[in-house]
């Protein structure tokens, strides 16, 4: 991408006035963008408002692809209340749209539902020596299990449970599938606003080219006195793609998760994760395990158990989106944890063979996985969202040779590490409003997670 981080010792003022822009590209298709091209959309749809264009590029040409097409959707009310920078109003206000997406796209097409969440501490070392009662564990007293939904659960007999501790309920956890959730979000774009035209593009952003302000905002009474100032800026006129393509832009908001590159700062931290089924069951309660690696279990409404855990360090991530390499060893890694903590895989369950990683012998989670993914989070280096306005610079010169001005009309969100899917509707509408009117939500304070911190 030949857009550069603006560095200077005296760098321009910024633009006095904010140009509404009618052609906006967000290059990323996962929670995030299709966040924003959705209130976008909403936005736009208040009288007397312009046609608005929206296009969303993506290297895969399809929507959710990467991290927010195979992330597990766990939502958590109040779990950041006491995180820095902001954190806790970010996840609130997600948590609340969520509700409100649910109402708006109906539950059922995107797999929302309020449950439970329990953290649960298990022994990873059991004696099973047969000829000693004093020293073989015995099975977990209620006491020991009060917690737990052991209707569900009842492979916990099986288990050397140490203790129970309650993470929420159906008033503070929640749950979402975030691909159904993306692909829902832009069909109601494609299909129910008039004023705004969207299209999904495939390719990669490479090249942005700026034109010089004059006269830009044909709304404001004050151009003599703006223009003052904006001859020091360049305002977005294209993108161009990989590919040659060239697409009208006079915004553009870079949403592209680990692979995101303003601010140069963007790592990516490689998760797998399994897909078991449980039916006849259909689960309503969320694990955190405490033991054999800390695995999480987050049952869907679909007779489905989404497990995960294990991550590796953070990178630089080489791996295209969607092509992500699954290894299996990490599969069988968690599958092997999942089933020793929750007391699917003791043999004292029910039968089986042993099976994948450690082997169902008939409990819940026994059953061979439906699907195997990998997929990378995006972090910064301070674990903190990087979300607003970004002054860059075109790796150009024009044609005096000098460097081009720093040009206006771009913006970035991304960063969100585990979660990207509970703050991305929150992160859309603080960027729908903040590129459309210059502010930010009433929700979301966006000083705290300024780019300007990394450049």
């Amino acid at each position: 991408m030949s857009l550069s981080n603006h560095h200077s010792d005296n760098p321009p003022p910024p633009p006095p006035h904010h140009h509404r822009p009618q052609h906006i590209v967000i290059a990323g298709a996962g929670i995030i963008g299709t966040s924003t091209a959705y209130y976008l959309s909403k936005l736009s749809q208040q009288p007397l408002q312009q046609p608005l264009k929206i296009t969303l590029v993506d290297p895969t040409g399809s929507i959710a692809p990467a991290a927010s097409g195979k992330a597990g959707g766990f939502l958590a009310l109040d779990w950041n209340d006491y995180s820095p920078h902001a954190l806790g109003p970010l996840a609130r206000r997600g948590f609340e749209l969520h509700s409100i997406l649910a109402q708006e796209l109906g539950q059922e097409r995107i797999m929302y539902r309020r449950l439970t969440c329990a953290c649960i501490s298990v022994a990873e070392k059991v004696n099973t020596d047969d000829n000693d009662d004093d020293k073989r564990d015995k099975k977990p007293s209620g006491k020991k299990l009060e917690g737990i939904a052991q209707e569900e659960w009842q492979d916990y007999e099986n288990a050397n449970v140490l203790g129970v501790k309650s993470l929420g309920d159906e008033r503070t956890i929640a749950q979402v599938h975030p691909k159904m959730l993306c692909c829902a979000m832009w069909e109601e774009i494609m299909k129910h606003n008039s004023n705004v035209k969207a299209q999904l593009v495939k390719g990669k952003v490479v090249h942005a080219k700026p034109r010089k302000s004059v006269d830009h905002d044909n709304n404001n009474d004050n151009n003599d006195n703006n223009n003052k100032n904006d001859s020091n800026y360049h305002y977005l006129w294209n993108v161009q793609l990989e590919d040659g393509t060239v697409l009208p832009a006079d915004a553009i908001l870079f949403a592209c998760g680990p692979w995101t590159t303003v601010g140069n700062c963007m790592t990516g931290v490689k998760y797998h994760s399994v897909i078991i089924p449980t039916r006849p069951k259909v689960l309503t309660q969320s694990i955190f395990y405490n033991g054999f690696g800390d695995p999480e279990v987050y049952p869907r409404p679909d007779g489905t158990a989404y497990c995960c855990g294990f991550p590796d360090a953070p990178v630089v991530v080489q791996e295209e989106p969607g092509r992500e390499e699954v290894r299996q060893e990490k599969v069988e890694e968690i599958l092997y944890a999942v089933r020793a903590a929750s007391g699917s895989g003791s043999s004292s369950s029910g039968g089986g063979d042993g099976g994948q990683g450690g082997g169902g012998g008939g409990g819940v989670l026994g059953q061979e996985p439906e699907l195997v993914q990998s997929c990378y989070l995006p972090c910064t280096p301070d674990n903190i969202p990087m979300m607003g306005k970004v002054v860059v610079s075109m790796d150009e010169t024009d044609k005096s040779g000098s460097n081009s001005a720093p040009v206006d009309g771009c913006y970035v969100a991304a960063g969100h590490g585990c979660w990207g899917i509970l703050m991305g509707p929150a992160t859309g509408e603080a960027m729908a409003n903040l590129i459309l009117t210059g502010e930010s939500s009433k929700y979301v304070d966006l000083a705290p997670f300024s780019p300007e911190r990394f450049q």
